[in-house]
């Protein structure tokens, strides 16, 4: 049965830049001086800023994890440069206000089972509040039990709304 022949279409599937998620980008890297100058310089002169950065080094390689404020532009630089990419999706929440907003998101995600895998901060702050990037083990349930506590979730829409007030 093809699209539109008594098939509903849910357009709240189709990934746009208010998606609840944020895209991550791991590039594998040799570990050598100025590998990393390489990759970042690549984002010069295009609108595409980082906003988020995470380096996992070993011996013969590293790991870089990057945030970017345009996903789509910034996939396109590093797939032109010849870069192995990963692309995972990351919850990004704003810290709650309190002496230990993260102690607050922890709690919620671990009374719903869901486990942390990475985290890091965001250098950009979209509403003017600290941000983390969560990467879990259930992504639906995170997103579903983060906005059901009432937590600020953010989305591409708002790395790249702050990038061009910034």
């Amino acid at each position: 049965m093809s699209v539109g022949e008594g098939t509903t279409n849910d357009l709240g599937t189709i990934r746009a830049r208010d998606y609840p998620t944020i895209r991550q980008f791991t590039v594998f890297l040799e570990n050598r001086v100025g590998q990393l100058l390489d990759v970042v310089r690549r984002f010069e002169g295009s609108k595409v800023r980082i906003v988020a950065i995470s380096i996992h080094d070993s011996t013969e390689c590293s790991f870089v994890r990057f945030l970017l404020s345009h996903p789509e532009q910034g996939r396109e630089i590093l797939e032109r440069a010849g870069l192995a990419l990963i692309e995972t999706d990351l919850i990004g929440v704003e810290l709650p206000g309190g002496r230990q907003p993260l102690l607050q998101v922890c709690t919620a995600l671990l009374q719903a089972e869901v486990n942390i895998v990475q985290a890091y901060p965001l250098f950009m702050h979209p509403h003017d509040r600290p941000a983390v990037a969560l990467m879990v083990d259930n992504i639906e349930m995170g997103l579903d039990t983060l906005a059901a506590k009432k937590f600020n979730l953010i989305t591409e829409r708002d790395l790249s709304d702050a990038d061009e007030m910034a």
